[in-house]
């Protein structure tokens, strides 16, 4: 896949079939589309619509849209992530400051900020959420394991509508910090990982060993 270096201001929007590599921090006017991967490298990058990129997008500096960012893998900022609408990524998200998304925050992941972590709309999470200060999300937060905060959780802060139960909800395999100051705080519990079993410098589960033992002692 080609790679494309940019920088500077750029009118109207920025479509690319390859990987986009910033040479300086860039700003564009409108959406900014990228098939491949964004690296900012030690810069920001800014569109005024929403950003999109197949791969990852990756900033030493801040990531910012009007609209949405969506990555198909991972996104990650040294300073701080926003978006006017969603935040999504396939992978995890992860923020030197803070991550603050007008609707929704999703990552198939972990999501984490050095600051506060803050959504419009709901938070969730395919592992761990972790916030170094504060979490506060307008309908509910999930996550599939640990859920932390250095100091509060809100979670179903509505400004439209009545608030259902299902707004409030906080999910979680367990918190592990933070206190919630508003929600209903869910914990599913973790699973623990299976005893793995190190024969001839391989890793087997006990269970696949059962399996494999089974025709031999029966």
């Amino acid at each position: 896949m080609k790679d494309y270096k940019k920088e500077g201001e750029i009118k109207g929007s920025l479509k690319i079939e390859g990987n986009l590599i910033l040479t300086g921090s860039l700003e564009v006017e409108e959406e900014i589309e990228v098939t491949g991967y964004i690296d900012c490298n030690g810069y920001s990058i800014t569109a005024g619509g929403s950003i999109e990129a197949g791969g990852s997008i990756t900033a030493g500096g801040s990531i910012k849209a009007g609209g949405s960012i969506k990555a198909g893998h991972s996104i990650e900022a040294g300073r701080w992530i926003k978006a006017g609408y969603s935040i999504t990524a396939g992978g995890s998200m992860k923020a030197g400051y803070w991550i603050e998304a007008g609707y929704s925050i999703e990552a198939g992941c972990s999501i984490k900020a050095g600051d506060s972590i803050k959504a419009g709309g709901s938070i969730k999470a395919g592992y761990s959420i972790k916030a170094g200060e504060s979490i506060l999300s307008q309908l509910w937060i999930k996550c599939g394991t640990t859920l932390s905060a250095g100091i509060y959780i809100y979670a179903g802060i509505k400004t439209w509508g009545e608030r259902t139960e299902e707004d409030m909800l906080i999910e979680c395999g367990k918190l592990e910090s933070g206190k919630v100051e508003f929600g209903n705080l869910v914990e599913t519990g973790i699973e623990k990982p299976e005893e793995m079993i190190e024969l001839d410098g391989k890793k087997y589960s006990k269970s696949t060993l059962k399996e494999a033992l089974k025709k031999y002692v029966e």
